[in-house]
């Protein structure tokens, strides 16, 4: 299995690429091997499992509450577009 090498401070400055990364990595300090960081993505199918469900019983409740979906996406972005507005300078008189 191919392993990156990297500086700590690379290693810190570029977490997120790593962690997102399926390979692993050397951290370095000075040119020595100080650690190694081996990303893990066995979580995702639970979470994704689990979103699937959450969403299920969503649909569920909505139907029983007999909610319109459309009339609440509507609603929602009529409150965005009134909340994000420019707001309309107040005149003071001193």
């Amino acid at each position: 299995m191919e392993v990156t090498k990297v500086g700590i401070r690379e290693f810190r400055a570029g977490m997120a690429e790593f962690i997102a990364s399926s390979t692993p990595v050397a951290v370095t300090r000075h040119g020595q091997t100080i650690g190694y960081f081996i990303p893990t993505h066995g979580q995702l199918e639970a979470d994704v499992a689990s979103l699937k469900k959450a969403s299920e019983t969503l649909d569920r409740l909505l139907v029983a509450k007999s909610v319109d979906v459309d009339a609440v996406v509507a609603d929602f972005k009529t409150a965005r577009k009134r909340a994000n507005a420019p707001k309309k300078p107040t005149s003071s008189m001193a």
